[in-house]
Order: structure tokens, then sequence, then C-alpha cells
């Protein structure tokens, strides 16, 4: 019974039930401890079912397809996969619907993606790309759902998004309406989708609407239909703001000045919003039902918030037994990562499923502490052992089996020692993070975008001829004359307006840089501009400059860094010709020191995180090139840019000398 319809249906009519998501990681790393934090999310929380996203236009397909592995057949965990249709090989949607179905997968969310664009999307040295283009069948969502209808009839589960305050699309903004969305909804249902999950919202009365205008509309297609709100938990005031800004989801006055008023105090935040989500999710359980009612939470690949808010809300299930996908009890497992060439799980060969090695991906960290019995840790612990073991009170478990679901949901929350597990990667900071969390990357797990639409890039950009063209906008966006580039969404942080002279320097020499931060020594973690996490503690930080130069600038730069030892770099082009000072150097350059705990470091650069954001950040010059028509000025230009320019991190550890940095790069000026 792994139809979600079918699970729903077979639960009291008043109780409540919880689905989770979760996005492909960008880094082995990250994949091997996504799932070690799911192994344990699953024994503990009991999801009714997981979410797995899917890139637009197919970016994170392969990978999607490995976590749904994972997921569904790994962890026997019900799985609803994400699919787009537009901008796609038309191969790879019927690819990953078959694939699907051999892992067991029989839940799709079937969403359109992007806007479809042909001309720019298509391959054109690909004999058979006009044929291949799934653009030819597919222009909304409703055309996926009735292809999936058409060819599987009733084997999948088909869901559909709603939106709740109206669906943005940026090229016609004053469309943005629930109204003007309703009649697209009810073709889909009609279509044949079973279930609608919604975009996330903070304004619970605005979603109270939503369902009573869907309970009681006139065509009758929605009085049963089950409706999934769909919740982001709150990890910081910045991604707070960042998803609304993008999801054009309001937040309520009284809400955000809940938030503003802790918006120094990373834990404060976070506390705020379990309270925020909570009341929510109480508020929704009190409202009329005609079944049960259910919660989606897009997790961002944490975990302590989200199990906080589920264990408030007493939506976590009664315990009973979890029976795995080969018929095994459910306990906390190790991660397991397939033998693949490149690290990850990847469903690539149908027929080989069956028949591949797995290999143990334990993480040998020493954060991963043997729980043993106080008696056992006094006499059998040697000195070289002892530091990996803690005892049951150490680490803050209670006293139970100690893979107890009892007690792996008190990890889970962040308790004790070994809560370290759930929250050693608790600051999020997008692709500044630690490249082993499974939360690094972009937090919305897409992929690659310019989260503008192609009028609008235009509007913001211009249509550039030239090296100098970009400078002025590169120039435009220091200055606020324009709030977003392609390699950020968002206007200057005051932060970085604190070295706006030196980076309008950098940009004057043709070096067009993307992500920088100053140096900071001790500023008190309540800092209105530098400060971060809780506020008894200390920050620090190494000032670091990230930018695009030619490759002829690169080979006259490139001998001076590499005379300095107090410089680090990193640097390769889209081709991928890689180079550092030492690829082997683990960078923190933010870190903050707070009472009763440990160091944090929040901002890590290393070559694992670096050459991951490297495919994504030359790959956004190919998705700014598609804007504009093939062939044409613009096109050519930003295409010679991507194939000879470099892009190169360089960080000074010299951070207690004032202008180490700056006076390397720009002569002191």
């Amino acid at each position: 019974m792994d139809r979600l319809t079918d699970k729903i249906a077979a639960l009291p009519p008043d109780s409540n039930y919880f689905s989770l998501e979760f996005f492909p990681p960008k880094t082995q790393q990250g994949f091997s401890n996504l799932h070690a934090r799911l192994s344990r999310m699953a024994q503990a929380l009991r999801p009714l079912f997981v979410n797995v996203t899917w890139g637009a236009g197919g970016s994170t397909s392969a990978k999607s397809l490995a976590l749904a592995e994972l997921t569904q057949r790994s962890l026997g965990l019900t799985t609803c996969l994400h699919l787009t249709c537009t901008n796609m090989s038309r191969k790879l949607v019927d690819e990953a619907l078959e694939q699907a179905k051999v892992l067991g997968v029989r839940n799709i969310l079937a969403l359109r993606g992007d806007p479809p664009r042909s001309e720019e999307y298509r391959d054109d040295s690909n004999p058979d790309a006009e044929e291949d283009d799934s653009n030819k069948d597919f222009t909304w969502a409703v055309d996926l759902v009735q292809y999936i209808r058409k060819q599987y009839g009733d084997y999948f589960c088909i869901g559909v998004a709603g939106y709740p305050e109206g669906h943005s699309d940026q090229s016609h903004p004053e469309h943005q309406s629930v109204e003007h969305d309703l009649p697209y909804l009810v073709e889909k249902t009609k279509a044949g989708a079973d279930f609608i999950m919604t975009q996330l919202f903070y304004d619970v009365q605005e979603y109270q609407k939503y369902e009573k205008r869907l309970r009681e509309h006139e065509s009758g297609v929605f009085k049963t239909i089950p409706i999934i709100p769909g919740l982001m938990p709150v990890q910081s005031y910045q991604i707070l703001r960042r998803t609304t800004k993008l999801s054009h989801a309001s937040l309520p006055s009284e809400l955000l000045k809940r938030f503003e008023a802790v918006k120094g105090d990373d834990e404060a935040v976070k506390r705020v919003g379990v309270d925020v989500l909570s009341e929510i999710v109480q508020t929704m359980k009190d409202m009329p039902r005609n079944g049960p009612r259910g919660f989606h939470f897009y997790t961002l690949n944490l975990e302590k918030v989200v199990t906080q808010i589920l264990e408030r809300s007493d939506l976590i299930p009664p315990s009973t037994p979890v029976i795995l996908a080969d018929g095994r009890n459910g306990q906390v497992e190790e991660a397991i990562a397939e033998e693949e060439s490149d690290g990850f799980m990847m469903v690539e060969d149908i027929k080989k499923m069956r028949h591949r090695r797995q290999s143990s991906m334990a993480n040998s960290n020493p954060r991963n502490r043997l729980v043993v019995s106080r008696e056992r840790a006094s006499s059998t612990g040697s000195n070289r052992t002892s530091a990996l073991q803690a005892s049951e009170d150490e680490a803050g478990v209670p006293k139970d089996q100690i893979n107890s679901r009892a007690n792996t949901l008190a990890i889970s929350e962040g308790q004790g020692e070994m809560g370290r597990e759930a929250t050693w990667d608790d600051f999020p900071n997008g692709r500044w993070g630690d490249a082993r969390s499974p939360a690094y990357g972009e937090i919305d797990g897409y992929g690659m975008t310019l989260h503008v639409s192609t009028r609008e890039a235009i509007r913001l950009w211009g249509e550039p001829t030239s090296a100098e063209d970009i400078s002025g906008v590169f120039r435009k966006h220091m200055e606020g004359e324009i709030n977003a580039m392609p390699w950020s969404e968002d206007a200057l942080q005051p932060e970085t307006l604190t070295i706006k002279r030196q980076l309008l320097g950098m940009i004057q020499k043709g070096w067009w840089t993307v992500a920088s931060q100053p140096t900071v020594n001790g500023l008190r973690s309540t800092d209105p501009v530098f400060g971060w996490g809780p506020k008894n503690g200390f920050v620090f930080q190494k000032p670091f400059v990230e930018f695009f130069l030619s490759s002829a600038d690169w080979k006259r730069l490139r001998p001076e860094l590499d005379a300095d030892v107090d410089v680090t770099y990193f640097a390769s082009n889209a081709a991928g010709d890689f180079v550092s000072t030492d690829a082997e150097s683990v960078n923190p350059v933010t870190w903050g020191t707070f009472a009763g705990k440990e160091i944090i470091t929040p901002t890590i650069i290393e070559k694992v995180s670096f050459v991951a954001w490297c495919e994504e950040a030359f790959g956004i010059w190919v998705e700014w090139q598609k804007v504009h028509k093939p062939g044409s000025e613009s096109s050519k230009l930003l295409e010679r840019i991507r194939k000879d320019y470099y892009l190169v991190n360089i960080i000074s550890h010299a951070f207690v000398e004032e202008g180490a940095l700056w006076n390397k790069l720009l002569g002191g000026h």
C-alpha cells in the first residue's frame, strides 16, 4: 500500500499525519550524511511519506533517483518523487517514470518546471534534439498528468501543486491570484490528480480561505481530494526572508515583528520559528475537516527544528515496529553508499540494481561517539578508545535501549552529546556551509536557475555586447541601482557594503566579484552587521573574495599568489581545470565562540565545496546566455566569457593585519 491516497484513506478520519521533503545533496559526503540523518529520522519520526525533489530541466535527475532509491528501497519509506517536464530531454521523462516504477516508487508530484523555452534550451549539436524536446508534448503540468495516466493507468498516485496565495509568475505578476489559478487546478484534477500539495506559506488565514474556496468550488472536484499544506521550518532570519521573497509568500506583520525582535540571535530565531510553525499547525488542526489532516514540511535536509515542531505539535505517531524493504525490523542504520564512480547511488542500469555491492560509509569523525553503559565505560575504556565513547548520562539520552526510538528522537531534537549528530550543521549558510552537510548548497535544492523571468533578466542586466557592459552590470549592483545578479537574487548585505570601495576596485579591473567577506576579529555575536549565532559569544572572519577574471589576467595574477605564504586560493575554469595552493586544505573563514558550546565554524572553503560550486557558477553563465536569442551578440559574448574566464577564490590568513587581502589585489588602493 504505497500509494499516498491509500495510506491516507486507511487513517482514522480525525487523525493527523505529516510528510518530509528532501533534496539530493551536492557532494558525496553530504549524501552519505543524509543517509544517516534519514535513517535516524525514519525511526524517530515515522513520516507517512517523504518527498524527493527534482531539479528544473532535469538538472538533478540522477541524484534525485539515487535519493529516491535510498528512501524507498533502503529505508522502506513511502516516497513521492517530484517530476518536472519542460526544457529537458523528452526521453528523460519516460526514463524517470520507468525507473521510479522499478524502484517501487508509486507517487509522483507532477510539476511544470520553468516556462518552456525550446529555442534557448535545445541542444542543436544533437541531431535528434527537436524530436527529443520535452516542450513538444509538455507545456503545462496538466500535460504531464494526462501523460502519466495514459501510459501507466492508476499505477502512480499523482499529486499537483496548489498555491494558497496564487502562483507567482514574474512574466505576468498581475495574474498572481487564487482565482486566476483555479481553472488550471480544476483542469489538473480532472485530468487525474489524486492529491494537492501546496506552496509554502506563513499566513494561515490565507490558507484557511484557500482550502475553504477549494472545498466549496462550483466544479465539485475538490470536495474530497487530500489537500496537504506546505510548511517550511525557519532555520535563520536570512533564509526566511529569502524564501518568502522567492515564493512570493506573504509574512504577516505580527510574525515579522517576532522574528525581527531576535534576528541577531540565530538560536532565538529558530526558537521563535518553532513557536510560529507549531501555532500554525495547531490552527489548522482546529479547522473543519473531511478526513485526516496532513502537513508537509520542507526540511532543507536539516532535522533539529522540524523534529521539535513535530514533537511540540504532537504529530509524531505512536511507536510501532517498522519493517524495512528487505523485511528487517527498522533500526538506526549506518550510512550506506553504493560504490559508483562519483560516490552517489546512481540508478542508471535497471537490470544491475539488484546485484550492486554496498560498502559501509560510516563517518569516522570524532563527533560520532559510541554510547556505552557507565560501568563499561569505566572498566573497558582505554585512553585510545575512551575519546570515542560516551556514557549514557554523558550523552544525555534516556536510560533505554541505545537504538530505541526514544533515544533516536532525543538525538534528532539535538539533546545531549549525541545530539550533535543533528546540530553540527545547524547554522546553514547556503553554499558557504560545510560541504559534508546534507544541507550544503542552494537552499531550495532545485538546481541552477536565475530566479527571474526572461523579461525581468533583460530589464535588470540589459543586452551586453562587451566585457565592459558586464562590468557595468556588476557596478550597478554594487551601487544599489539593481537588486539582483545572476549569482545572487538579493541586494548587497550591510556587511558587504563595508568593503564596497575595494569591490568596486576589483570591478574596475574587470574582475567580477560574486562573493566576499571582510575581516572580523572578535566582535560580539549581537553586532548588528557582523553578528550571528547565540547572543553570548564572539565572532571572527578571515577576509576572502571570489571573482571571475579572464584567463590572461589569471595567468598574471597566479605567480603573485603563489609567492604569498599568507594566501590560499582555489581556481577553476568551466572545463574543470582546477588549481590551488593546497588542494587538501580545509579553511574555516567564519567561526564563533559561545558560552558552553564548542567553536562553531559555519563557513568553510575547501576543494570539494569549491568544485561543487564551480559547476553551478559556470552553469549560471549558460542560463544567462539562454535569456538571449541564439546567435545574438549578447549570447555569443556570454558564451566566450564562460569558456575563457576562471573563477578564483582567495583567502587571506593574515586577518589580523589591516588590508592584507586588498593590498595584495589592489596595490593598497
